[in-house]
C-alpha cells in the first residue's frame, strides 16, 4: 500500500516563514556540495570529502542530517561507480580519474532540514557516464517543475520517469531506473510522508499544497534497474554492475510554482 494511503499519515504543511528557514538549511548544503564538487579529484578520499562536509555544516552553524541517522556513520552519502545510494565515506576509498560519484547531503540547521544530492565526474569520465548523469539531472527537473498547486503527487513521478525515457532515446541508451528508492517529504525531520516513486501514472495520491516540501530525487543506472545491498547494512549498488547517477533538490511547492530550496544562492 502506498504511504501515502496509511492510516493517520499526513503531509506537514509550512508556513512562508519556515519554508525560509527551510531555504537556509538549504544553502548550507548547496554550500557544501560546492565544495565537496571542487575537492573530488583524483588521489582524493571520500573520508576526505566526508570531512569537509562535516567542517562546512558545523561552520555554518548546522548540525549534518546523516551523521548518526539510523546509525549511519558519516556526514555524507559517497556513492563510486556501481553504488547507487548510502555508500559510506572511507579512508580507503581513493577516488580514481573517470570514477562517476554520487554525493547525496543533508543539513539540520534550527530544526529544519534540507536535503540535496549531485553526481560529479571525478577526472576525465566515458562519455556513456557523463549522458547516463546529464539524463538523471533532466529527471529530477522536470520532476522539480511538476512540484506545484493542485497537482499530484504521481505527476512529479510521472514527469521523472518520462524524462528519464526521453534522455534514454535521445542518446541511444537504455537507462535503468531505480524504483525501490525515491523522493520523500521533508521539514522538520528529514525523511516524512509522502514517498515519492520515480517511476508512475499520472494523476494519483495527494493534491500537493503551498507548504508542502518535497525531495525529488531519481537515480538512473547504465543497465537494469535492479538492486543489491552489500553487508555493510547500507550500501546500494546496482545487481548487474552498471555505473550509477543520483541527483535530487528539495523543493517546496508555493503560489508561483516550484521554490528549490537546495539550489546555490547563484543559481
Amino acid at each position: 500500500m502506498p504511504r501515502w494511503l496509511r492510516r493517520g499519515s499526513s503531509i506537514e504543511i509550512k508556513t512562508r516563514g519556515e519554508l525560509e528557514a527551510m531555504r537556509e538549511a538549504g544553502l548550507v548544503v548547496a554550500r557544501t556540495l560546492v565544495l565537496v564538487t571542487e575537492a573530488a579529484k583524483p588521489g582524493v578520499t571520500t573520508m576526505e570529502l566526508d570531512e569537509l562536509a562535516e567542517q562546512t555544516i558545523r561552520e555554518a552553524g548546522a548540525v549534518p542530517s546523516f551523521l548518526g541517522y539510523h546509525g549511519f556513520p558519516a556526514s555524507i552519502c559517497a556513492s563510486v561507480n556501481e553504488q547507487i545510494v548510502h555508500g559510506i565515506p572511507s579512508v580507503s576509498q581513493t577516488l580514481t580519474d573517470g570514477d562517476l560519484l554520487s554525493v547525496d547531503c543533508g543539513a539540520i540547521l534550527n530544526g529544519w532540514h534540507g536535503d540535496s544530492a549531485v553526481t560529479i565526474a571525478v577526472g576525465d569520465i566515458a562519455d556513456a557516464d557523463r549522458k547516463l548523469s546529464a539524463a538523471t539531472e533532466a529527471a529530477m527537473w522536470a520532476g522539480v517543475d511538476a512540484v506545484r498547486p493542485g497537482a499530484r503527487l504521481t505527476d512529479i513521478s510521472f514527469a521523472v520517469e518520462s524524462a528519464a525515457l526521453r534522455a534514454g532515446e535521445a542518446d541511444g541508451l537504455d537507462y535503468g531506473m531505480v524504483v525501490e528508492y525515491g523522493g520523500h517529504g521533508i521539514g522538520s525531520e528529514m525523511h516524512m510522508d509522502p514517498f515519492l516513486p520515480n517511476v508512475g501514472k499520472p494523476g494519483k495520491g495527494p493534491a500537493l499544497e503551498v507548504g508542502m516540501a518535497l525531495a525529488v530525487e531519481p537515480m538512473l543506472t547504465g543497465g537494469s534497474g535492479e538492486t543489491v545491498e552489500l553487508e555493510d547494512g547500507w550500501t546500494v549498488v546496482t545487481a548487474d554492475g552498471s555505473r550509477s547517477s543520483h541527483w535530487e533538490h528539495t523543493v517546496a511547492v508555493t503560489e508561483d510554482g516550484p521554490w528549490v530550496l537546495t539550489a546555490p544562492e547563484s543559481a
